[in-house]
């Protein structure tokens, strides 16, 4: 085993793909959520395979709950490997039809959530352990609907960046940048709203993102930090 991963907001859709390659690669996955019921779900699926998975409940807007999350982690005999802060909500409206509760939640969810992971666990992954953001394309160009997404989005770039400078050499930091996924928090979004002019003209399955995530985690990224690394069917280059 490799030592310990915590994966966010993975009890489904992008989260539980990446719990479950982590997995794959030899890792202890913690699978932290608020949606008990899905959450442990994917972990006892995960655990019956023979991997190390465990579930917790985990409000990632909630500094307690990291610093509760950090002491279990501290007390425990497996090393801190990586940190995946995949938590994300999204509410698509336009800008002038945006609450400030629909702006404030975004924020807190998408953006503080990963300086509050960020802070609370850094101090305690190994020597060369990893951090990887999980933003959007959104981030990097504009889009009608989603003003409080893209800013939060974009928000989770500058920290990367700049924790990836002040956090090495010990620990990498990065951020991947997906374009639209297939998700259950995105079935509402309307269907041009991310990859319909993409040039591979779909939407990419969760399973397919989890590759670079893992990849970030490993040794095999052992010179990247401070990377912004899209995937996205190539949306951003056309």
């Amino acid at each position: 085993m490799h030592g310990l991963v915590v994966v966010t907001g993975a009890a489904r859709g992008q989260g539980a793909a990446h719990a479950r390659l982590l997995a794959e690669h030899r890792y202890a996955v913690l699978v932290a959520d608020v949606l008990d019921a899905e959450g442990e779900h994917t972990a006892e699926s995960l655990g019956a395979s023979g991997a190390t998975v465990t579930y917790r409940h985990l409000d990632v807007t909630s500094e307690a709950d990291w610093g509760s999350l950090a002491e279990e982690i501290r007390s425990s005999e497996v090393p801190l490997r990586g940190l995946v802060n995949n938590a994300g909500v999204l509410r698509h409206r336009p800008l002038a039809d945006t609450s400030l509760d629909e702006w404030e939640l975004q924020m807190a969810v998408n953006a503080r959530s990963a300086f509050l992971g960020i802070r609370a666990l850094a101090p305690l992954l190994v020597d060369g352990g990893s951090i990887v953001n999980v933003s959007s394309t959104a981030a990097l160009v504009g889009s009608s609907g989603y003003a409080a997404y893209s800013a939060s989005k974009a928000a989770l770039l500058g920290l990367t960046r700049t924790a990836a400078v002040e956090l090495a050499p010990r620990v990498r930091v990065n951020a991947v940048c997906p374009g639209g996924v297939a998700t259950a928090m995105n079935e509402d979004e309307p269907a041009g709203g991310s990859s319909s002019t993409a040039p591979l003209g779909r939407r990419a399955r969760a399973d397919e993102i989890s590759p670079l995530v893992a990849y970030l985690v490993g040794e095999d990224a052992a010179f990247v930090t401070g990377s912004v690394l899209t995937i996205d069917g190539g949306l951003t280059a056309a």
